[in-house]
C-alpha cells in the first residue's frame, strides 16, 4: 500500500493524487505540512518539502519523480505516450509549467492567498518574467482539448492544479489575470479537467481543507 505524505492544499500534492486516483492504485494519505522540522520526515523529504510517499518500506520525495515511478510501477491506463521523445515532450512541458509559471507566480502567493504583501519590485518582476515565460508556455502546450494534445496526460495532473494559481495570484496582486491576457483560457480548461472523476474528487478534499483551515483560523 502506497501512502501520500502532504496536504491538498499543496499542487504538487494534488498532483501526484492525481496520477493515483486516475490509475486506480489504493493507496492512504497522511497529512505532513510542509517545512515540518520532524526527523522522520526530513528523512524522507530532506528539505521539508511535500508532497512524499511510503513505499515498501521506502520513502520518495519530489513529485515529478513520484509520478514517473508510479508511471513505470503502474503503466496502465498510461499517462504517457509510448513513443520516448513524446513522452519526453510531455515531461518537458511538466517542466515549464512548474519551474517557468507556477514557481515564478509563487513569488505573489504570500499576498494572493496569505494576507500578507508583496514589494513593488517583486511585483515588477515576476510580472516581467511571467510575460516572457507564458508567451514561451503557448508554443509548447496544445489545449486541444489537453494541455499537451488530444490524451489526457501526466501534464494535465500537473497543469490542472498549477494553472489557476498562476492565474489567480496574478489576477489579485498585479490586476490582470497574465495567463488570460495573453490568450490562455484556463478557466475552460480547468472545467474540463475538473469533470474527471480524479479531479472532481481532489477539489472537494481540497475543499473540505480549506474550509476546515478557515475555521480554525477564525476568531472565537
Amino acid at each position: 500500500m502506497i501512502t501520500l505524505c502532504g496536504m491538498t492544499l499543496s499542487n504538487y500534492y494534488n498532483k501526484v493524487k492525481m496520477v493515483l486516483l486516475e490509475k486506480g492504485v489504493p493507496f492512504t494519505e497522511e497529512l505532513v505540512r510542509t517545512g515540518s522540522k520532524d526527523e522522520a520526515v526530513l528523512a524522507a523529504t530532506p528539505l521539508g518539502k511535500v508532497p512524499f510517499i511510503r513505499v515498501d518500506g521506502r520513502t520518495l520525495c519530489e513529485s515529478q519523480v513520484i509520478v514517473d515511478y508510479l508511471e513505470a510501477r503502474f503503466p496502465q491506463p498510461p499517462l504517457l505516450p509510448a513513443d520516448p521523445l513524446a513522452a519526453a515532450k510531455v515531461r518537458e512541458l511538466i517542466a515549464f509549467i512548474e519551474l517557468h509559471l507556477e514557481l515564478v507566480a509563487r513569488e505573489l502567493y504570500t499576498q494572493a492567498f496569505f494576507g500578507g504583501t508583496v514589494s513593488e519590485g517583486t511585483k515588477e518582476r515576476v510580472r516581467k518574467r511571467l510575460t516572457r515565460h507564458i508567451e514561451g508556455f503557448k508554443r509548447l502546450a496544445k489545449f486541444s482539448p489537453y494541455v499537451a494534445g488530444d490524451t489526457f496526460s501526466l501534464a494535465d495532473c500537473a497543469a490542472w492544479p498549477s494553472l489557476p494559481l498562476v492565474g489567480l495570484a496574478t489576477k489579485a496582486v498585479l490586476g490582470e489575470d497574465l495567463l488570460a491576457a495573453a490568450g490562455v483560457d484556463w478557466k475552460t480548461y480547468a472545467r474540463l479537467v475538473g469533470g474527471r472523476p480524479s479531479a472532481a474528487k481532489v477539489a472537494a478534499d481540497r475543499k473540505i481543507d480549506q474550509a476546515a483551515q478557515t475555521a480554525k483560523a477564525a476568531p472565537a
